[in-house]
């Protein structure tokens, strides 16, 4: 071959190399990419670390069985990490749609795709009632604004949230990562309200007043009232004492109308009943 015809054959491969290299890097340059503080529907956006992430998962316990609805979910760092580092399946909710499609690449990227997907839509129109993991990093005024949905979720439903509480809801636990905070809740059974409770021989009609996670309330037992204190739920879980001397330690189950376990005294243990009334 000669040099002329070579030089210009390896011209005209330089010139399309440099051609394709010139229009990968416009594809890219029109990708969206985020910027801190950029203004959101109700929020501004500022991504949660890493370290954080890791730890509102791991504080909601999260498992390959569980579904993560991850509440303005931004690029999706929640829901990936929810997918690729815990086996969860994710759903992120995110109002503005360039961030919806970043977060696809970026699942695509991470290879969990399959597991953690993300939706264009408005967190206040959106059913999240099949979730066993809520997560957010939302305002306080929104917490509170979803505080009442939440809460009607099914009990032991798991909430995690950044930076912001819920109010007078305590959380079960939370965390400090050097100035950033954690917060993590369980939704509670509801059982305000009359209980017929039966313990061995021992009959109690009981008075139940509850605030969140917390429970107190009356007991009649014959002619006798009790104090009910002490107690708490955690999910689905109760505890209840029931008096101050000789205390009755209770501590089992709320399936909706129904509540069962074991009650301890002096020693002694057996198996325990309520219905409410």
């Amino acid at each position: 071959m000669q040099a002329g015809m070579l030089s210009r054959i390896c011209l005209a491969a330089a010139l399309s190399l440099a051609s394709l290299g010139v229009w990968g890097q416009a594809k890219n340059a029109g990708e969206f990419k985020p910027q801190v503080g950029q203004a959101g529907k109700d929020v501004i956006w500022v991504p949660t670390p890493e370290s954080v992430v890791e730890r509102m998962l791991s504080m909601a316990r999260v498992g390959p069985t569980d579904f993560v609805m991850d509440l303005g979910s931004g690029d999706g760092r929640i829901a990936i990490a929810a997918a690729k580092k815990f086996g969860a399946r994710a759903l992120g909710i995110e109002y503005n749609p360039k961030m919806v499609e970043l977060s696809r690449r970026e699942a695509r990227k991470a290879g969990v795709e399959k597991r953690a997907q993300f939706r264009h839509a408005d967190i206040f129109q959106t059913d999240f009632s099949k979730a066993t993991v809520i997560t957010m990093y939302l305002l306080p005024d929104l917490n509170l604004r979803l505080r009442p949905k939440i809460l009607e979720m099914k009990p032991g439903t798991r909430v995690a949230a950044h930076q912001f509480n819920m109010g007078d809801w305590e959380p079960d636990e939370s965390a400090d990562l050097d100035g950033r905070n954690a917060y993590f809740w369980i939704v509670p059974a509801r059982v305000a309200g009359a209980w017929h409770l039966q313990a061995g021989s021992d009959s109690y009609d009981i008075t139940l007043t509850q605030s969140f996670q917390k429970v107190a309330g009356v007991a009649k037992v014959g002619d006798r009232v009790l104090e009910v204190h002490d107690s708490k739920l955690r999910g689905e879980q109760i505890s209840l004492v029931i008096g101050n001397s000789a205390p009755h330690q209770f501590s089992g189950r709320v399936t909706g109308d129904a509540m069962e376990g074991t009650v301890r005294s002096g020693g002694a243990e057996a198996r325990w009943n309520a219905t409410r009334r």
